[in-house]
């Protein structure tokens, strides 16, 4: 395959990681991993385990995330995921689906 069909097929994100700690990053870069690997398997239990790791791993992401990370203030983690948690079960069981198209 050409370099120039190679590069058609590989996605480079630049990501800002200033502000993040080592356990941040290493949370993005295992996100990206298993998304990928959830669109790409061809595995049903795969793809329903991959599916509840890359899940669990984005909870985990919101919880690590700097404004959450305030001590002595409101459980504002908890609360960003339970209500991620409802909006996410109103869309399965409605139906919809969002679309980003750039």
């Amino acid at each position: 395959m050409s370099a120039e069909k190679i590069k058609d097929k590989v996605l480079f994100l630049e990501i800002d990681t200033t502000e993040m700690s080592e356990q941040q990053v290493r949370l993005i870069k295992s996100i990206n991993s298993m998304l990928s690997h959830v669109l790409t398997t061809d595995q049903e239990s795969e793809y329903f385990d991959g599916s509840s790791e890359l899940l669990r791993l984005v909870a985990s992401a919101v919880k690590k995330a700097n404004f959450s990370n305030e001590e002595g203030t409101i459980e504002y983690s908890k609360q960003a995921l339970e209500f991620c948690v409802d909006i996410l079960s109103e869309q399965v069981y409605e139906g919809d689906i969002l679309k980003y198209d750039n």
